[in-house]
């Protein structure tokens, strides 16, 4: 049994606010803070200390990390039942931004690079304790990549589509999940390759 108390834990509907407040993004911009409020969000409420254990941090850290999140709202106090432990809880259940700003892209840019170095440590991670996996797991895992010759449009349907076959398995929706679900680490970035250019895309290969 938890420390906290079930209906913390309890379903509720997506909220994913938009973040374009320079000073949201400048607290999303930490790769350790950015992982607490992944782990809140996919876990459930924990203390400091427990967030500092799934990340590999100090508790010390990831209090202050945690009151950092809390003061843009993206954090709050979840009830604890023994009245010793403070858990937190995730106010959202992720987060989108229009990117229609210019004023926003220096601040987005660093969340997202924050973001990139997170993906790599867990992916680094992963390889190094893989082994350890039961083999279900290695079975299951993937590391792909694709080349793909599509236009804004249809990059775009693509995302929505690969969107909607995820959505019902985030963590802190999924009403019910098998006994033998995991917490699982699912990355998705499609970009044009650098040094892609956008005239002789339109005016064809060379003769």
């Amino acid at each position: 049994m938890d420390e906290h108390e079930q209906p913390d834990r309890a379903p509720r509907a997506e909220h994913r606010p938009d973040i374009s407040d320079p000073a949201v993004l400048d607290a999303l911009a930490h790769p350790v803070r950015l992982d607490v409020l992944a782990y809140l969000m996919s876990a459930g409420p924990a203390t400091a200390s427990e967030c500092a254990r799934a990340v590999g941090d100090s508790p010390s850290n990831c209090s202050y990390h945690l009151r950092v999140l809390a003061a843009h709202g993206l954090v709050e106090p979840a009830h604890a039942t023994d009245g010793r432990t403070r858990p937190w809880r995730a106010t959202i259940t992720g987060f989108t931004n229009d990117d229609t700003d210019p004023a926003d892209r220096v601040g987005l840019d660093a969340m997202l690079a924050a973001a990139l170095q997170l993906d790599h440590q867990l992916a680094r991670e992963h390889l190094r304790t893989r082994d350890t996996l039961p083999e279900v797991w290695r079975s299951a895992d993937v590391h792909a990549q694709y080349g793909l010759r599509i236009t804004p449009d249809e990059l775009a349907d693509v995302v929505a589509r690969i969107d909607a076959i995820v959505r019902p398995y985030i963590a802190p929706i999924r009403d019910v999940a098998p006994d033998d679900a995991a917490h699982v680490h699912v990355t998705l970035t499609a970009f044009p390759r650098p040094g892609f250019d956008p005239a002789a895309a339109r005016s064809g290969p060379a003769a």
